[in-house]
């Protein structure tokens, strides 16, 4: 019972995460539930089935606060569903015990991608202006972000948000909005992917149910926060967290000596204390 709670927790984290920031639920997750030492694939699933409820939540709520471009959804879905449903196919088929370090060293480096971009480089100044999504560019979008979506649990917000954000004038709630929206089909063709090569018997239905849960209740909440907070803080926030965590697995993985274990948490902490700093002072002088 207090695992469903944890990982109702989870979900709930999660969801509230990437309905704010339109990325990091599946990396957020994904990276708290390789902490408990289940195998990648299994984690990835459970993630990914628990989303195609948690994006339709967060999808319809999206849509009832007006955050949503319907040109730009329509045109990444498509790409995105064939890349995540091989993505999905391609991690069935890799041995847990040899794909964990590589799927917590990808969640690391998309955690200090999510830090940079968010401390760096996202503005603050708006417009209510449409994403104007091409065919040429959403195909190509669509297909890598899915494809590190289902590989990594997490990576179709961390790479489709920060691209669509890049274009000047775009509003940043549009972008959140249209991306997590989009994701549900994301999700549910990563879920077949999963089903199709592992099928329905290494899914834990309760894990599922808990994520799903927690989720749901987070998916209002979130689109309505997207209108209300700083990107910012909570982008360096999420980042940090997702570095920190993935780190410890890798040290683990990699067997470093236990007398550079301090210093390096010491760094990344340090590190991260002065992002935040930095980026509470930087909203203020705006």
């Amino acid at each position: 019972m207090c695992k469903l709670i944890i990982f109702a927790i989870i979900g709930f984290l999660a969801q509230l995460i990437d309905g704010s920031l339109g990325m990091a639920y599946g990396v957020t997750s994904t990276t708290l539930l390789l902490t408990l030492g289940i195998a990648p694939a299994i984690v990835s699933s459970s993630v990914h089935l628990a989303e195609v409820v948690t994006t339709a939540a967060s999808g319809i709520s999206h849509m009832k606060f007006g955050n949503v471009d319907r040109q730009a959804l329509n045109r990444l879905i498509i790409p995105g569903s064939i890349g995540s449903f091989v993505g999905a196919c391609f991690l069935s088929n890799v041995p847990g015990n040899l794909a964990g370090p590589y799927i917590s060293l990808f969640l690391l480096l998309l955690g200090m991608y999510i830090l940079f971009r968010f401390l760096f480089r996202i503005k603050s100044e708006t417009k209510e202006k449409s994403i104007e999504l091409t065919r040429k560019k959403a195909i190509p979008l669509g297909l890598i972000a899915g494809f590190a979506d289902a590989t990594g649990g997490g990576g179709w917000g961390p790479i489709a948000t920060p691209v669509l954000l890049s274009k000047q004038g775009i509003s940043a709630r549009k972008v959140v909005g249209t991306v997590d929206t989009s994701e549900f089909a994301i999700a549910v063709s990563a879920t077949l992917g999963f089903l199709v090569s592992l099928g329905w018997d290494e899914v834990n239905w309760l894990w599922v149910f808990a994520l799903m849960i927690g989720g749901v209740i987070a998916a209002p909440i979130a689109a309505w926060l997207v209108r209300k907070l700083p990107a910012h803080l909570l982008g360096v926030l999420v980042g940090g967290f997702i570095v920190l965590t993935n780190v410890r697995i890798l040290l683990n993985t990699w067997a470093v000596d236990i007398v550079w274990v301090p210093f390096i948490y010491g760094v990344i902490l340090l590190g991260w204390i002065l992002a935040i700093t930095y980026s509470i002072k930087t909203n203020k002088r705006k």
